[in-house]
């Protein structure tokens, strides 16, 4: 990774970390569409180990706002969805892994964007986690049906108990790749490079948090991954 990739990864980081921080959502739909474009090697493992401490800081900071039922739900259909995103991380080309996350996002953000409400049932719940599983393994992104799910609850709920979800389904993911051999140490040295960005995002998301409503920007969030989809598609 060249210092001027560098430099362009840790804005894009850096913004994305602000927006998870603030909305509950948004971080893997903007990195994982230029990582892909930029650096197809670092996915999925380098966005899901940054995705770390952004979800622990989320996940601390609203602790008492978890919905604790559906995040155990949401957890076991993600577990069961894992297996399914590692089969497919191993079968696809570097090609065929843009094209997975250009759909990826699309359909995701597209789904947050246009669906109706969205009731956190236990099957529902379960079913999430499972596509969840499947995409975030993958891909790295899993936030957009999570958000779905969590569309219509107050804001403090969403945003801890996606985070919540995130830390175990990212901690499942890591573990299942490792195991797999699909972790290498190029991309344990690029989430080190990107790491302060993570943080500085996420620290400035504490301070605006409480202020910002959400619906504009998520909406923007979410365009702005459509395109992105859709030029990591096109090329």
């Amino acid at each position: 990774m060249t210092f001027d990739v560098l430099l362009i990864l840790s804005a894009v980081v850096f913004a994305a970390a602000f927006i998870q921080g603030a909305l509950g959502i948004g971080f893997a739909l903007i990195v994982a569409p230029v990582l892909g474009l930029v650096e197809p090697s670092l996915l999925p493992v380098t966005l899901l180990i940054l995705m770390l401490p952004l979800n622990s800081h989320v996940a601390w900071r609203e602790r008492e706002e978890v919905d604790w039922n559906g995040a155990g739900w949401i957890t076991l259909g993600r577990f069961a969805g894992t297996f399914a995103g590692l089969w497919l991380l191993v079968v696809l080309s570097g090609r065929q892994l843009d094209l997975a996350v250009g759909w990826f996002t699309i359909i995701a953000a597209g789904a947050a964007l246009l669906a109706p409400r969205f009731d956190p049932t236990r099957p529902a719940a379960l079913g999430v986690g499972l596509f969840t599983g499947v995409t975030e393994t993958s891909t790295g992104i899993g936030g957009p049906p999570l958000a779905l799910l969590y569309q219509h609850a107050a804001a403090p709920v969403l945003r801890s108990t996606v985070a919540i979800c995130f830390l175990a389904g990212e901690v499942i993911s890591l573990i299942i790749l490792a195991l797999a051999g699909r972790m290498e140490t190029v991309q344990l040295l690029a989430a080190v490079y990107l790491f302060p960005a993570v943080m500085l995002g996420s620290a400035l998301s504490r301070m605006t948090h409480s202020r910002i409503g959400g619906p504009g920007l998520r909406v923007a969030v979410l365009l702005f991954a459509i395109v992105s989809g859709l030029y990591l598609i096109a090329g």
